[in-house]
């Protein structure tokens, strides 16, 4: 709107001078060399302008001439710079698509057309980091951390490589270098911190601490936090050093000051941190300072209950007899009732009192759900109570699978004492108080639980074949005699007077005559031919093919009524272990085992008597197949069914 009024406005006025001048008609004359030019006034304007033009319209064709080259190379460099940028864009999308062979046919050619640029750079070295080549990316690197524009990537892609390959003194230089070039810089500070603190360089590790927050890396609460964390690792370090190392009063002296100072600021930045409360109640106590120390327990223990504190807390005083101890202990318990480690330390102070009643009431409360240390305990009253070795290894025992007590754990490492900084990760105040996760990600192997009746003929008997055993039947039948059975055979005595039709197996259960008459070998005279191999597995299949219809074994399930005439796959598979039993009879006659033929009186899955004696003497020794002819119904088929040959709708069991 504002572009066209100027524009009226300039018309406007152009209009208005041009009927100024036409109101006010003049001449102008011009004498030049004896030539004398008379015109009027407009149109000597109208030249004027019109030679104006041609001055410029000439200028600018002269300056296009002489500007020519350098068009022309700007020209150039456009059109290779938007190839350039094209290339560039077309390999970090790439990159970006994990697409390594298109990444480098663009990285070629951004390197090809602008060698120099940091994006070219940094193309080339993320796809030398696709291919796997760290030596190509670390040149790149090196040549873009020696530019002051690209320094900072240069040893941040550095220090990548670096930690790649596990050099782990070259990352914390390289971090160095780049915290002192930036402060601000986020990993920079955070990779130079873990680096000191893994290096037990806890003064170095709490001035990065501080730098850290001066320039806005953590907030308040993370700094107060990690800063309390590191001075009780220092004030450890400390009173470590002072226990084992300093054989100068003045420097034990000092060194004990310095823990103390250092344990009690971390206290008062993390009250909830139980290795400096322990730490400090023990310097307290050490100097006679009880009622501060306790004080400090007291908080720390409410805050956070911790074994590590009952036991400061319980030993706070030198010289306290087990009494006291535990009177100390219940005060500390009853401001946290209800709570599993209060218990614990109670019954501990109790256990250590020789007040076992106590400590019995105090453990029955967790004996729910006992853990390991509960178990344990249980394990020491009992020994030390009544002196039950027994019941104390029964404890024991189930000490072993009880469930996990809270412990010091971060990254998947379970430690036995607090540490300030994960050896896996590096990372400050990793570690917490918490039950470990255990086996996560272990592949076990799965146990199918498949139902009998879901097994298909060919799973029965691959089932059956894989307890087929050899079978010798040239044995003689009076090598083995009942009365002295051999070794893996177990015979259970007949009692007195018991009709024949009641006697029992080795087992217990009642045997009938027709199974003890299978099983009496050829003679017929209380003699077994015991196979080769022959163990309680061998007699519990031959039990089972003893069985008849008419005398099931208790608990073993029946076939409805209404079921078709083969069987079910379990039904079926008894016959099956049948003939391991009845080798002998079968090939002698292999209708035997078909089952009972119609009028006779031998029940199903049950040999004739005498029937063994078809085996002529001095046979070779034969492997017994565990298969069926193709027109074998089955042990449990119905013998009226087989004569059927006509096609019958088959009736499924509801």
């Amino acid at each position: 709107m504002i572009r066209v009024v100027v524009y009226l406005i300039l018309v406007g006025a152009l209009a208005a001078g041009a009927v100024w001048v036409a109101d006010r008609p003049g001449d102008v004359a011009i004498t030049w060399q004896g030539m004398r030019i008379e015109t009027s006034v407009m149109v000597m304007l109208i030249g004027l302008i019109a030679a104006m033009a041609l001055a410029v319209a000439l200028w600018s064709l002269l300056r296009l001439v002489l500007n020519s080259p350098r068009l022309v190379a700007r020209s150039w460099r456009a059109r290779r710079g938007a190839r350039g940028f094209h290339a560039l864009s077309g390999g970090l999308v790439a990159v970006g698509a994990g697409d390594a062979q298109t990444a480098r046919r663009f990285a070629d050619e951004a390197r090809r057309i602008a060698p120099k640029e940091p994006l070219t750079l940094l193309l080339t070295a993320q796809v030398a980091q696709m291919n796997g080549d760290g030596a190509e990316a670390e040149r790149t690197f090196r040549a873009m951390a020696a530019r002051d524009e690209t320094k900072l990537l240069g040893l941040h892609g550095l220090f990548v490589e670096a930690r790649r390959r596990g050099d782990a003194a070259a990352a914390r230089l390289i971090a160095e270098e780049a915290a002192q070039t930036s402060p601000a810089l986020d990993w920079a500070g955070r990779a130079s911190l873990e680096f000191r603190s893994l290096a037990g360089d806890w003064t170095g590790a709490l001035d990065n601490l501080d730098r850290n927050y001066k320039h806005g890396l953590l907030d308040k609460a993370a700094w107060r936090r990690q800063r309390a964390v590191l001075l009780t690792a220092r004030a450890i370090a400390r009173d470590e050093g002072h226990d084992t190392g300093l054989h100068d009063l003045g420097q034990q002296e000092t060194a004990r000051e310095a823990a103390k100072a250092d344990v009690l600021e971390a206290v008062k930045l993390a009250p909830d941190l139980p290795p400096a409360a322990v730490l400090a109640g023990r310097l307290l106590g050490e100097n006679n300072e009880l009622r501060k120390g306790a004080r400090l327990l007291e908080a720390a223990w409410k805050a956070h209950p911790h074994p590590d504190i009952a036991a400061a807390y319980a030993h706070l005083r030198f010289g306290d007899s087990t009494q006291d101890r535990l009177a100390r202990v219940k005060t500390l318990v009853r401001r946290t009732p209800g709570n599993a480690e209060g218990a614990l330390a109670l019954a501990r102070a109790a256990l250590e009192a020789h007040d076992f009643k106590l400590a019995r009431e105090t453990l029955q409360t967790l004996l729910a759900m006992p853990t390991r240390r509960v178990a344990l305990m249980m394990a020491e009253l009992e020994r030390a109570e009544h002196g039950d070795e027994g019941r104390a290894r029964e404890w024991t025992a189930r000490a072993a699978y009880a469930a996990p007590d809270p412990a010091w754990t971060a990254d998947g490492v379970v430690s036995e004492r607090w540490l300030p900084v994960s050896p896996v990760s590096g990372r400050i105040d990793a570690f917490h108080w918490r039950v470990p996760v255990t086996e996560l990600g272990v592949e076990r192997p799965v146990l199918e639980l498949t139902d009998p009746a879901d097994l298909t003929v060919a799973e029965a008997e691959a089932d059956a074949d894989a307890l087929a055993v050899p079978a010798d039947l040239s044995a003689p039948a009076a090598e083995v005699s009942v009365s002295e059975p051999p070794a893996g055979v177990h015979r259970s005595p007949l009692p007195a007077g018991r009709p024949e039709a009641d006697q029992q197996s080795g087992d217990g259960r009642p045997q009938p005559a027709a199974a003890r008459a299978a099983s009496a070998g050829p003679s017929g005279n209380g003699t077994a031919s015991q196979r080769p191999g022959a163990g309680p597995r061998n007699d519990a299949l031959g039990d089972i093919s003893a069985r008849t219809p008419a005398e099931p074994q208790a608990g073993t399930p029946t076939r409805p009524p209404g079921a078709e005439a083969g069987g079910t796959p379990a039904s079926r598979r008894d016959g099956l272990s049948n003939a391991a039993d009845t080798a002998a009879p079968m090939a002698a006659d292999p209708t035997a085992a078909r089952g009972a033929v119609p009028g006779s009186r031998t029940p199903k899955g049950e040999l004739p008597r005498g029937a063994a004696a078809a085996k002529p003497a001095g046979a070779p020794s034969t492997v017994i197949p565990l298969t069926r002819a193709p027109d074998d119904p089955g042990p449990d088929a119905d013998p009226l069914a087989a004569d059927d040959q006509t096609s019958k709708p088959r009736r499924m069991p509801l």
